[in-house]
């Protein structure tokens, strides 16, 4: 059993590298009026804290900034609080990083502002990234986890919401190359389902964009105050500068 834990964790560790490519396929769009849902970012949160904590940390967020999106500090203590006492706690792993960066030669990347680092202008925004990449396992026996993944091929990260969203493996078929007649290419074709999940298709892709909200939200908490402010600051800015216009022709009407 312990040899079964500490090779998940080295698998899991591994997933710096998924976060750190944005190759593969086109990204799907992120829902993003889920950032303005507050069920939806609660039941994201949910999701973070069962299947994402476990070795990544959050270490820039603490667990009471969760009151924003409606959470009481009972709730935060009852439902979401595993590896901590106080509800003021950083959200950190009980992983040591130096350890764990000796032992499977890389460190699980922290997820505080995950999703505003992997942005890419020609293909989307790290909302976009991550809900694809959420979305895009499938089993492959050549790999050493037993999975892989369209937005980011051979990741080293395991699929560990396969329990909701089943298992898949994806089908390729080999086509000539538009480019060169001569050439063929191995172009996907879907996935195939091997067995099902808890979830139906819809329902995880909807899961994934709680999960992705929480993690945009997680970011950048104060996102929807400081749009709000820099409408009014704009609202003054426009109010003002009539009023000095105004200020300015009545100064200078009698001079000629």
């Amino acid at each position: 059993m312990k040899k079964f834990i500490l090779s998940l964790l080295a698998s899991l560790a591994m997933a710096s590298s998924a976060f750190a490519a944005g190759g593969g396929i086109a990204w799907d769009k992120f829902p993003a009026e889920k950032v303005n849902d507050v069920a939806a970012l609660q039941n994201g949160a949910k999701l973070f804290v069962n299947y994402c904590l476990n070795c990544h940390s959050a270490a820039f967020m603490r667990y009471n900034r969760m009151r924003d999106i409606g959470l009481t500090d009972e709730q935060i203590k009852g439902n979401l609080m595993f590896a901590s006492d106080k509800v003021g706690d950083l959200m950190k792993v009980s992983l040591d990083a130096r350890q764990a960066k000796e032992w499977f030669g890389a460190t699980p990347p922290d997820l505080t502002v995950i999703a505003r680092s992997r942005a890419d202008g020609s293909k989307g925004s790290g909302a976009d990234y991550l809900y694809t990449y959420l979305r895009t396992f499938y089993r492959d026996d050549t790999k050493a986890t037993g999975w892989n993944n369209l937005a980011f091929p051979s990741v080293g990260m395991p699929h560990v919401l396969w329990e909701l969203q089943g298992q898949r493996v994806a089908k390729y078929a080999d086509e000539k190359d538009p480019h060169d007649a001569t050439k063929t290419v191995h172009v996907f074709k879907g996935f195939e389902q091997v067995t099902p999940g808890k979830m139906s298709a819809t329902e995880f892709d909807s899961a994934m964009g709680d999960l992705v909200a929480y993690l945009q939200w997680m970011g950048e908490p104060v996102q929807k105050q400081r749009v709000r402010l820099g409408v009014v600051v704009l609202l003054f800015l426009g109010l003002f500068t009539f009023i000095a216009w105004r200020l300015n022709a009545a100064y200078w009407k009698d001079i000629k």
